[in-house]
């Protein structure tokens, strides 16, 4: 098969080298020669239209045409001046450079470009959504997690887990670069400031990797603009908590970012350098209890949990263009992150009641948990393009993490804390290696399309060293307990090839590509006493197809439908079946059989926009999951609960989502998106059947109203509403945030307040019940509660009033684990 796949590609390329006419160019902005990237180029032959595309980010184009004829180009962009070149003619096997054409803004947006912000907060392409970082003040200062939460595909819940069409198994690309580490941790590393766009791709193409049931979140970064040099600087500072939730420290919450670029003729040179504190305040409250046999034992509880959280980094690339034809760039990204949190829980009135014994108990356990994250990044890319346009892109990338840290449980007495009942200790390291290798080729075999293909190769070691000692009440000396201690060692390798067909003839838009992935997983488990040793492995060779198709009506609606199959790739902790001992009332335990999900999505897709250039997205997508993996809980012992990731069966989705984004004249523009779902879920676990159904659903709103060309106000609201699990349910969640925002000097100061979370007593914005239960067996319901009413100032600083140029690597692998 993969021999036949060799000789097809063979001889698409050589249809390739026939005879056939070039015209190419460069789409610029005439008063300051940056790049337009999505202007729209017409091919016109003696006025007849005969094709048309869209400027690539470097704002240039490419047409194959019949040699012999006589051709015109007409290049238009929202806010600019359209123009027309004049007749010229194309000989058999002649590349016509039309080089730089220039874009003059039209006047009317020059005058009332500030006040009316024509920016569009949505534009479509054929398979995904983008979106003006810009839009979004309530996030200046912040990460891209405050960026994210506004986007219509986008829910965060009261545990910080972030999903995508209501489900948490996504990929995030930072700019077009896979990373397979922890999506929290990468999102909390980069500053909001440096983020230009950010893609929604709910039906990813062969192009891109098969991983993530629920598509992809491509972060873009500022690129290049201007020759000269950039100075950014960005400050964030916290007020004292409103609510402190009785909690024993007070939070710290402070900041900022620089960044320095520089572009020359050659050259361009980014350098930066990021630290934040943030810490949230917050408690929980709980109430539990398990059946045993004859035996019925309640422990509710209520108490502090609450995280302190530092992050810095340092970034560093630097992009040399050799020639016209031939680009190297390089990146390093190192820095560290440390997640401290802290739930001290008192558990009262605790009781087990049988025939034979009824007792009553509380006790305060004291729970330090400590997450640590360092790490290297580096990436080399070289891009080159040929004679006839076609592109060569090559990329190289290496990444260390060290993953760990330990954690602190101590039971003791209450109110007198001096006794201890139990302490124990357990702490981990895991060091990961990741290998990414990309080689694709670009090229235009006929005038209405381009092939793309290329090789990918995939390389993961990740180790894991987990020791849990306990206090010998006795000696005072900490001993191994075996049941919790372990060594786990995984080695993935992905082999993939894929071969990709993006077309366009007059009103329609289409893709077609198949992707081929070897895959090969061996986990490897020891216990420390030697009686465990144990070696599992799952391999397997899948095609992994995609298709889509846009009709254009006019030039204010459209009709797409895409299809695409992805797999869902689990954690090595997920596959660690030796238990973690998170707090007091909780163990975690994976499955080393973990199968991965398979995935088939279909997606009906609408858009519509209006004379004022209001803008009406709506989808429609049935996704259908084999293999799912949930977290389920079991009865461990009368007072501890056993979370077990495992496959509980099969599960179909079906949802609708909309986007709307309305302006009312220069000064109010409004944000709108929601996604509802019903799913399906069938299997069962440990014996007892799963069968559960429900509606889910989030609405994001984001409204923003200009007092002057200056000043603003922004407010945004976030919503989710109550889902069903496969063992309970969790309720609502919601948060509304409200931002000020002025310039000064030139437009170089910005100074923004931000009010996050907003409840002054009278809601309960952020926070969440998680209930789950198992009749005859256990019942379990927690209340989180974080911080309010929090004030936050940001002060951002642009030294010479320049657009940031500056583009950075980040994590493939460990982000994904931390």
């Amino acid at each position: 098969m993969i021999k036949r796949c060799n000789v097809c590609l063979i001889f698409i390329y050589l249809i390739s080298l026939s005879a056939r006419g070039q015209i190419k160019g460069v789409v610029t902005d005439e008063s300051n020669n940056a790049p337009i990237e999505y202007a729209t180029i017409i091919l016109k032959k003696g006025g007849e239209i005969l094709d048309g595309t869209i400027s690539k980010p470097d704002g240039s184009f490419l047409f194959l045409v019949i040699p012999k004829s006589t051709f015109s180009i007409e290049v238009s962009f929202l806010g600019y001046q359209t123009k027309e070149t004049e007749g010229f003619k194309i000989q058999k096997d002649n590349l016509f450079d039309l080089g730089t054409i220039g874009l003059q803004p039209s006047q009317n947006l020059l005058d009332e470009v500030v006040l009316q912000t024509n920016t569009a907060a949505i534009r479509n392409k054929i398979d995904r959504q983008v979106y003006s970082a810009s839009e979004f003040s309530t996030a200046r200062g912040g990460t891209g997690i405050d960026l994210i939460r506004n986007l219509p595909s986008v829910s965060i819940n009261g545990m910080g887990e972030i999903s995508v069409r209501g489900s948490s198994g996504f990929v995030v690309l930072l700019n077009n670069k896979p990373i397979q580490s922890d999506i929290q941790n990468l999102l909390s590393q980069i500053p909001a400031n440096s983020v230009k766009n950010i893609e929604i791709i709910t039906s990813p193409s062969a192009q891109f990797d098969a991983e993530g049931k629920a598509g992809i979140i491509n972060i873009l970064t500022l690129k290049n603009a201007l020759q000269g040099d950039y100075f950014h600087v960005n400050t964030l500072l916290g007020a004292p908590s409103v609510e402190r939730y009785e909690n024993e420290e007070n939070v710290q919450r402070y900041g900022a970012d620089i960044t320095y670029n520089t572009v020359r003729e050659k050259w361009n040179f980014s350098s930066g350098f990021s630290f934040q504190r943030n810490d949230i305040s917050g408690r929980r409250e709980g109430d539990v209890y398990t059946i045993i046999g004859n035996k019925y034992t309640r422990f509710p509880s209520d108490g502090e949990r609450s995280f302190d959280e530092i992050n810095y980094s340092g970034r560093l690339t630097a992009d040399y263009q050799f020639s016209k034809k031939d680009q190297f760039s390089l990146g390093v990204f190192a820095g560290k992150r440390t997640k401290e949190r802290t739930a001290d829980i008192l558990y009262y009135a605790n009781n087990g009641i049988s025939k034979e014994t009824d007792y009553q108990l509380q006790y305060f356990n004291e729970n330090l948990r400590i997450r640590k994250s360092d790490f290297v990044i580096a990436s080399f890319d070289y891009d080159h393009r040929f004679e006839n346009s076609a592109q060569l892109h090559t990329s190289f990338l290496y990444e260390y993490t060290l993953l760990g840290g330990p954690t602190t449980n101590r039971n003791l007495m209450h109110p007198d804390h001096s006794i201890v009942y139990q302490d124990e200790y357990n702490t981990n390291d895991n060091p990961l290696f990741g290998l990414r290798i990309n080689i694709d080729y670009e090229f235009q075999p006929i005038s209405i399309g381009t092939l793309k293909i290329g090789y990918q190769l995939r390389n993961l070691d990740h180790k894991g060293d987990f020791v849990y000692e306990r206090k010998n009440n006795n000696t005072q000396l900490f001993e191994l307990v075996p049941e919790f201690s372990s060594e786990v060692n995984l080695k993935r390798s992905i082999h993939a090839t894929y071969l990709q067909y993006n077309g366009q003839f007059e009103k329609w838009d289409f893709a077609a590509g198949l992707r081929l992935e070897n895959m090969e997983r061996n986990l490897s488990l020891k216990d420390k006493t030697g009686q465990v040793n144990e070696d599992y492995s799952l391999g397997f060779t899948k095609f992994f197809p995609s298709a889509s198709i846009n009709y254009q009506f006019k030039d204010r609606a459209s009709v797409g439908l895409a299809y695409s199959k992805r797999i869902e790739r689990t954690t090595t902790f997920k596959m660690n079946p030796f238990p973690e001992r998170e707090h007091s009332e909780t163990l975690e335990q994976g499955d080393p059989n973990l199968q991965p999900e398979m995935i088939d999505q279909v997606e009906l897709k609408f858009q519509f926009k209006t004379k004022k250039r209001n803008l009406y997205n709506t989808a429609l997508y049935l996704r259908n999951i084999d293999n799912l993996i949930n977290r389920v809980n079991t009865v461990y012992n009368d007072t501890i609960l056993n979370r077990i990731y495992s496959n509980v069966g099969k599960a179909k989705v079906l949802g609708r989502e909309v986007s709307a984004e309305y302006s009312f004249g220069k000064r109010l523009k409004i944000l709108f998106s929601s996604n509802s779902s019903y799913f399906f879920i069938k299997g069962s676990f440990d014996n007892i059947e799963v069968d559960k159904k429900g509606y889910v659903s989030n609405y994001n709103l984001n409204s923003t109203y200009r007092f002057s060309d200056r000043s603003f106000a922004q407010f945004n609201f976030n919503y989710l509403s109550r889902r069903l699990t496969a063992q309970g349910e969790d309720s609502q969640f919601y948060s509304p945030n409200l931002t000020l925002s002025n310039r000064f000097w030139n437009d170089q100061l910005t100074a923004t307040l931000q009010w996050k979370n907003i409840d002054m007593g009278l809601m309960n914005t952020n926070e969440q019940r998680i209930t789950t239960q198992r009749e005859g067996a256990f019942y379990t319901t927690t209340n989180y509660v974080y911080e309010v009413d929090v004030i936050l100032l940001s002060l951002s600083y642009n030294f010479n009033n320049r657009k940031n140029t500056a583009k950075f690597i980040d994590s493939e692998f460990g982000k994904k684990e931390f």
